[in-house]
This record gives structure tokens, sequence and C-alpha cells, in this order.
């Protein structure tokens, strides 16, 4: 690999240089025969301003570039730097089409010669990266990357990067090195040099295959390793707390004895062995993982049964496995049988991938994702979806790859590469198996589920199982998901899914019951009244909430009124959709046995083809039974439409859900298991269990415990609530927004930054963070919001992690599981007290059954809701002993109502102080 490369990136006053933007630092680095050969960097005058936000990102001021030379100065020998090279950056088309620009206006030859992205390249190479950004990059390969946002700096990282990445190429089985320069043609940058390059060294001498790969069937896969099942002579429970601090101090050096650890641990052990439930608050700090973990694994070992441990998010599930299980063995003193399972669509079906790979490629993000999964294979054990960092086309891809029963594929040789099998197999060998919340209810309906037979469970982020029992039993109907389901199979002149499979049966259909263009209008009726069902639902949204004042988001419950004009519209559209769905599952259903009936061979394509079919009728059938479940079934499920005003129909979404998923829970969960431990950091509210034990059915138990955090929250937290905001309900909310705009901006100043901001409604998130950008108060801030700024909730936690100026603003996700320990996070404001809208349709209906029974609504359900949300926000600011921080609550009806009283009482024991603006400024400055 003897080509030269020249590695270049560039600051900027801003991101389009045809509105005018011009290049402040150009930095470049010269790599030839495999090595740095040169460097050239240089400050640019850009002849005009360098924003406040340019300015506190690249630590570039215009006083720095005053004196530097004008680009056209320096263009001559960057022309000349580039002959002959291949131009390398880091996401390749901005700085390209930016130096393009630079270069024609100095009246200098562009750049024509081939281009490499290394942010393309990374997303194969590093098919399991959280991010493909520069400084992600560079701490995961442990580069010095001292200076980010400096050309120069970049680019030498950059240029280190690419040399890592040109030796990984080298490094992968040349079969995987094949089918990668086959699929690179159709890449945005010239990689398919690389992989061509690589390919022809490869093939022109003999391949040593390292000693953990294994090719099979033409795929180079990580050879499985031998799992040996541990061997345990049986431990001891460690009754005293010299023996349980014996135990932790051996496996750590420096452990810290924690009490409420020891607690929690006699808890769970007592529990098991009396065969009974527990519900165990365990504050943060306590060590919860270790403090279940212990008693369960020498439970599991004492009695020979499994434990299953349920999370409801699958990074706490990858935290116990990764982190604490390691952490586990090292307390015990051997290796535990710890295992993993997620739901089989999770993990990939190697016969549906290697028919894929036959398939000639033209779209760019299905080629991509076949060349990641292709390097991924090579490193990973266990082909579950959660390890890839996959775009949203690349989601589609994954679609036709998931593990699913085949009918056409032949899927028998692949069957000792099943990683789903392995999963269950290991599943079923395990002394503690991990899953999550819905796989345990999955598990608990299914006849035969994959969770091997247990009667042991702990139920972690167990306020969440609720909720998620009722995600599970409940349904959704969503115009999109309809829509791309029908597109895929698409009518007869579309030349798509339908088109190929009459093409493939032509000569078997001939006593099928619908002709082909029958089956065609069919498919076209049925796009029809889906346009119409949605556009319906969408105008019953609109009409119910007609008087609705704010936002653009809405939700309406489904109250069936005859007498309701567009009622009585969406449940006829309903019923024809209903009925043509049916029929055209009936005609697939039809031409699918046709196929299965005959004589002739299938190539491997063709086999592809009626699997996908298969897929569709599943889909279709998936939407036909929950259209009946809508629309039909007078059950006592709560019905509603949920849409936004500015798309009406492209967003709406029609969801069923049962109001209580409680006596459920009781009878098939709760009475069938002998012992279940269900614990989170926030299950009581005002010191009592009742509520979240009404919630989850959960009648007889033998404990209930709250650990407190060890922290010294009187010392690490000031808890202060302005007085001179108004109550929200007596200004408009317009005003309500200007106020804690106002407040926002001198915490903002006085904190210096590092601040997370709670909203209970999205459209006050977004209203507020608009005011904020639009007063230029908070110029050198960076601002970061969910559901404004791009990235998933751990990728936004990422970034503002990264900044020391920025704030954070998050909705309902960011109220729990958002974990930003130390400096990171210094100043927690929650806008409003997390009350549920009364109109939310589980809401409304609980509501109406405890008014009904004679109850108190507010009592018994909005308040304890919303307590245990705010103790799950409250919690998000001191996350170990060495954190301080203050929060701020914006709501007053703290202060001023008696029920402000049972908020206070269910979080750790802080005074409240309370001031103006201005006295609050001053407690800041005092504080910090």
């Amino acid at each position: 690999m003897s080509q030269k490369f020249v590695v270049v990136d560039l600051e900027t006053t801003g991101n389009s240089p045809k509105k005018g933007d011009r290049i402040i630092q150009f930095g470049a680095v010269i790599i030839e025969d495999g090595k740095i050969t040169g460097r050239f960097s240089s400050l640019v005058n850009p002849l005009q301003e360098i924003p406040a936000f340019i300015e506190e990102l690249t630590g570039i001021s215009e006083s720095m570039v005053k004196n530097a030379p004008l680009f056209e100065e320096i263009a001559p020998q960057v022309s000349d730097m580039l002959e002959d090279a291949y131009f390398v950056a880091h996401n390749v088309l901005f700085d390209l089409s930016f130096l393009q620009e630079e270069l024609l206006n100095a009246g200098v030859e562009g750049f024509y010669g081939p281009v490499i992205d290394t942010v393309e390249m990374a997303r194969i190479l590093y098919p399991s990266a959280d991010s493909y950004k520069l400084t992600d990059l560079a701490s995961r390969e442990e580069l010095d990357h001292d200076r980010p946002h400096q050309a120069d700096s970049d680019a030498q990282v950059t240029a280190e990067l690419l040399l890592i990445m040109l030796d990984a190429v080298k490094a992968l089985p040349l079969v995987t090195v094949k089918e990668l320069a086959k699929l690179s043609e159709g890449l945005k940058s010239d990689l398919h040099l690389i992989f061509d390059d690589v390919l022809n060294m490869k093939e022109s001498s003999l391949e040593d295959l390292p000693d953990h790969i294994e090719v099979y069937r033409g795929i180079a896969l990580k050879k499985r390793p031998e799992t040996q099942r541990a061997l345990h002579s049986v431990i001891n429970y460690p009754e005293s707390v010299e023996e349980k601090k014996a135990m932790l101090q051996k496996a750590f050096s420096g452990y810290e004895i924690r009490h409420g650890q020891f607690e929690m641990m006699d808890s769970v052990h007592s529990a098991f062995m009396k065969n009974g439930h527990a519900l165990i608050e365990a504050g943060t700090g306590v060590g919860k993982s270790l403090g279940y973990l212990i008693p369960a694994a020498i439970f599991s070992l004492e009695s020979h049964n499994p434990v299953v441990v349920s999370t409801y998010t699958t990074q706490l599930q990858e935290q116990l496995l990764n982190n604490d299980v390691p952490k586990l063995a090292k307390v015990l003193g051997s290796k535990i049988n710890a295992s993993l399972i997620k739901g089989r669509n999770n993990y990939i079906s190697m016969a549906r991938f290697e028919h894929s790979l036959r398939e000639v490629e033209e779209n760019y993000d299905t080629a991509l994702t076949k060349m990641q999964i292709l390097v991924w294979l090579t490193q990973t054990e266990t082909g579950d979806f959660d390890e890839l960092n996959l775009s949203s086309g690349g989601m589609l891809f994954w679609s036709k790859v998931k593990n699913e029963p085949a009918l056409f594929l032949k899927t028998k040789h692949w069957e000792s590469y099943d990683f789903y099998q392995r999963a269950v197999e290991e599943a079923q060998q395990a002394d503690i198996l991990i899953t999550n919340h819905a796989m345990l209810l999955a598990d608990l309906v299914s006849e035969k589920g994959p969770l091997p037979n247990y009667e042991y469970a702990i139920l972690d982020e167990g306020h969440q199982f609720e909720k998620a029992a009722g995600k599970y039993f409940g349904k959704s109907l969503d115009y999109l998901a309809v829509r791309l389901v029908l597109n895929q199979l698409g009518l007869y002149d579309q030349n798509q899914l339908f088109y190929k499979l009459e093409r493939l049966l032509r000569n078997d259909l001939r006593d099928s019951r619908l002709h082909t263009f029958e089956v065609s209008q069919l498919i076209s009726d049925l796009v029809y009244e889906t346009e119409e069902l949605f556009k319906l639902a969408g105008t019953y949204a609109r009409k119910t909430v007609k008087n609705k004042t704010y936002g653009s988001k809405i939700h309406a419950s489904i109250v069936p009124d005859r007498d309701n004009r567009v009622w009585t519209a969406l449940k006829t559209t309903a019923e024809r959709f209903y009925f043509d769905l049916k029929d055209l599952i009936v005609a697939l259903e039809e031409r699918l046995d046709e196929a299965g009936k005959s004589n002739h061979p299938y190539t491997g394509v063709q086999q592809s083809i009626l699997e996908e079919v298969v897929q569709v009728k599943e889909d279709l059938e998936a939407i036909r039974d929950t259209a009946r479940t809508l629309f039909m079934d007078g059950s006592d499920y709560v019905k509603w439409i949920e849409a936004d005003l500015r798309s009406l129909q492209n967003s709406t979404t029609i969801f069923s859900r049962p109001v209580y998923v409680s006596d459920y829970l009781a009878q098939q969960f709760f009475m069938k298991k002998r012992s279940v431990v269900v614990t989170s950091a926030t299950l009581s509210v005002n010191n009592s269990f009742s509520f979240i034990k009404k919630e989850l059915g959960l009648e007889n138990t033998l404990i209930e415990q709250q650990i407190p955090s060890p922290f010294s929250y009187e010392s690490q937290i000031k808890l202060i609530v302005p007085e001179d905001l108004p109550d929200i309900k007596s200004v408009s909310h317009d005003d309500y927004v200007a106020a804690i705009t106002e407040h926002i901006i001198s915490i903002a100043e006085a904190t210096k930054g590092r601040m997370l901001i709670l909203f209970t409604s999205h459209e006050m998130l977004k209203k507020t963070y608009e005011l904020i950008k639009e007063s230029g108060l908070l110029e050198e801030f960076i601002l970061i919001a969910q559901g404004i700024t791009a990235g998933s909730r751990t990728r936004l936690t990422r970034n503002f992690k990264r900044f020391d100026k920025a704030i954070l603003f998050g909705t309902s996700s960011f109220w729990e599981g958002v974990d930003i320990p130390g400096e990171d996070l210094s100043c927690l404001i929650i806008v409003r007290l997390p009350f549920t809208p009364p109109d939310e349709p589980i809401t409304a209906a609980k509501c109406s059954i405890i008014k009904e029974s004679g109850g108190s609504p507010f009592s018994e359900l909005s308040l304890p809701e919303a307590v245990l949300r705010f103790k799950q926000g409250f919690g998000r600011l001191i996350r170990t002993s060495n954190d301080r921080g203050l929060i701020f609550i914006f709501d007053r009806r703290l202060v001023t109502t008696s029920y402000g009283k049972a908020f206070l009482h269910s979080v750790p024991d802080v005074p409240v102080e309370k001031g103006n603006i201005t006295e609050i400024v001053d407690m800041i400055d005092d504080w910090l």
C-alpha cells in the first residue's frame, strides 16, 4: 500500500461555503508508505467575524487570525501537497466542499482525485462503536487528542486513526475482504480502491487464519468459545457483618463498607429462603446490583434453582452481564454460570444473511450495513443486534436478516451457528439468567417460551414493571408502519415483492381463486382504505380536542358514539380495512400453498422472495388482529388516538391498552412464583409501598424495606424554590415560558452551565429552548435538547458531558436512567411537578374507575405517580459521595400546597430555601 494520503481538517466560520462561510484554520498530515512523513498547518484570515459559538468550540479568536495569511496565499502549497494523493477527512464531504470552493476562488485548480471518508471507514470497521465522532474513536483507540476542534490536532488524530484502520483491513480474513470489495463499489468515498488493494495482496499469498476465526459457507465467523459449565462447591451465605466484609474486601481492595448493601443482601437471601415476595427500595449509592446478585448466586448454587434477573432497559442488562457478573465471580471466588437472553428477533439469522449477500446491492444503506455485519461476524460471540450501531436504513435491512422461523429457506446447514438457539441453550444452563421485562412477560404468555422453568426472580427497575406489562398487552397501529408493509408488497406494475411473487409462480397459479390483477386491485383498495382510516382518525382526534390551547401533539380517547358522524365513518372504514386485509391474507396464503406444493426446486433468491412474502403475510395478520382489537372488540381496554397537528395523517397512531394489569400479574406471575424480589430506587410514596403494591397486584409480601442512600444529602445538595415565578395556572402559557426562561438564563450564568432541565411537556421544552436561543444571552453555552438535537438519549448525554458549558433539556425519558456523575452535572432544574395530564387516556380511565368506587383519583393515583417520577428526577443529581449540586423546583406548589409535603417526605431530607432571583444568584455564588 504505497499510496500517498493527505489527511485534512478545517475549522470554519460556519457550515456553508456557498453562503459565504470561510476557513479559519487548515491542518494536513501526509502519509506515505504507511508512515507519517509530513505536516502542514496554518491559521487563515477569513476577512469576517468569527461567531461566538465557533470561538467557544475551537478556541480560535479574531485576534489570533488578524495577521494570519489569506487562504489564497497558502492555496498553491495546498494544491501541490494534494497532487497524486488520496484526500482523507473525517466526514470528507464537508472538508472537500469547503476546500474546493476556496481553491477555485484562489484561482487554483480544485482537487479531483480519490477521496476517503474516515467516518464511512470507521462505520464498517467498528460496527459496534457507540459513536463515530472523532473524539470518541480517538479515545477508543487510546490516541492522544489534546485539542479537539483545532485543525492540526484533528488532522493528526485522523491520520493516526487511518493508519490503524488500514491495518485493520489487512487483518480481516480473505473471504471477508472479498465480500467487502464487492459491496464497496456503491459507497460515497473511494474505499473500494483500498479493499481492492488489500484483496490483491491477500490473494497473492497463503492465508493463515487467526485461531479465533473459522470460515463456513464463505463467511468468516468468530469461533464459538468452548463454554465450560462452571462447577461449584457450595458457598455458604455470610451471615455476620464481619463475614460479608471479609468476602467483599477479598474481592475489592479498598472496599468501603456499605451497611445498606449488607441489609439488601440479607433481605434478598431471606425472601428466597422463606419463599416470599419482597419490595426493596434502595437509594442511590447502596450498591444495589451486587446487593441482590451475591445472595441470588449463593442461593442458586445452594438450591440448584436458577434465578431470573429482569430489567426494564437493555442498558442495565448489558451492565449486569459485562460489569457486575465479573465482580460477582470475584466475590464468590469462582465463575458463575450467567447468561443473557433477549427476544428471538434480536439475533441474526445466518441463513437469511447468506442469502442477502447473493443479491446485487444498489442501496447505499443496505450495502454499508452488509459490510458492517460482515466485519461484526468476525467479532461477535452473541449475534445480538444491540451490539451493532446501524443507521435507520440499516434497521430496515436488519428486518430481513433477523432470526425468524423459515418456511422456504433452507436453514438446516446453519443450525449449529444459530445464535438464538445458542442463547436458549445457555439460558437453560444458567444459574443467573438476565432478561428484560418485555421478554419475561412474553415468556409468561407463551406455551414454550425461551426461559427455563424458574421459581425465583428479581425485578430490577421494578417501578417500570406495570408500565412494561401495559405496553406488552396493549396494541397499536400507526400509519407509517402499515404503509411500510403495503409498500414492500407493492402493486403488480410497481415491480415490488408482489410482482416478484407472481413472476415466480406464474406457472402454478392456474387454480387460484383470485387472478393477479384482482389481488393487485385488492392491494390498491387497501392502500386507499389505509389513507382514509388514518385521515378520519386524525380528524376524530382533532375534533375531540378542539379546545386544545397549546402545542401540536394531541391525544384523544376513543369513545364509541353512534351519534358522532366522524366516529361512525371511522368505524365503517375500519371494518372495510379489516375485511380487505382478510381477503389479501387469504390470497397470499393460497399463493404460498401453491409454492409449497410446487415440484421444481427454488433458487436461493426465489427462496428469499418467498420468505419475504411469509414475513409480509405475518405482518398483515398482526395488523388485522390489532384492527379487530381497536375497532371491533368491546373489551375493557382503553383506546385512544395520538397525532401531531403539523402532519396529521403521517403521525397518527391508534392505541389500545388494558387499564389495569394488576390482576393478570397477580394470578399469572406473583402467585405462580415462589419468591419475587422487586427493587428500584423509587418504590415508596411518603414512606409507604401501598401504591406500587396495588399497581403490581402484589398482595402478600414477606419483606418491605427502604434502604436509604449512604450519601449526606444535607451537605451535598441545596434545594431552592424561586418565589418570584408566577403560578402556572394564573398566567398564559407563553408568559409562564417567558418567566422561566429569564430564571434559567440567570441561573445558567451564575452556575456556569452543567445544567439538566427536566420538563413535563415537549412543547414547553421546545418553546423555552427557542426563547433562550433567540435571546442570544447564552451564546457561549452548548444547548442540547431532546427531540430537537439529533441523537438518542445516550448520545445526547454523552455530548452534554463533552462540553464545559452545556445545558441539557429533557422530557419523559430523561427523568430516569440518565447517569451523569461528578462534575459533569452540578445543577438540576425541575420545571413542573411531574403530574400526568388528567386527559392522558390511561390516567383518565384509571381515574374514572377510582371515582366510581368512591375513591379519590388525586390521592390514589395522580399524586403517588407524580411523587415516584419526582424521586426519579431528584436522583439524577447526586450519583457518588463526592457530587455536589443545586436543585431548583420552579413549581411553587411544592411549598404552597398540603400535598407538597408528600414530595418532600419521599426524598432525602434536605432543607428547602426560598427567594427571588437576585437572592438565588447570591445563594449560588456562596454555595459555589
